[in-house]
């Protein structure tokens, strides 16, 4: 079974930045489109971003503009530079290959960013 392993999670101020990573036990995303996504406390896990195998970007229109995913498929990793943070961005976020634009692997540990003053 493929394994991604999501990082780079924090707490952070209101208007500040971080970097997600999501690394892969090996060169799958070469053939894979991937997606990040995210889950708030009390709330349904919620699509974020995606980048296809020609590396084609799509975004929430909630982060749209502040947010951008991109992968470098020699590290096999994918990022998503976060921008612009705000409280209601606070969540989990998990990363995950995609098939036909749904999540295809079992989720695996998240990374927390907590966005506060």
């Amino acid at each position: 079974q493929v394994q991604l392993v999501e990082s780079g999670g924090g707490l952070v101020q209101p208007g500040g930045s971080l970097r997600l990573s999501c690394a892969a036990s090996g060169s799958i995303f070469r053939i894979n489109s991937v997606g990040w996504y995210r889950q708030a406390p009390g709330n349904q896990r919620e699509w974020v971003a995606r980048i296809s195998i020609r590396g084609n970007t799509n975004y929430a229109d909630s982060v749209k503009g502040r947010f951008t995913i991109s992968r470098d498929n020699a590290k096999n990793t994918v990022y998503l530079q976060m921008s612009s943070l705000q409280p209601e961005d606070t969540a989990v976020y998990y990363c995950n290959l995609l098939r036909n634009s749904s999540p295809l692997l079992t989720w695996g540990q998240g990374t927390q960013v907590s966005v506060s003053s």
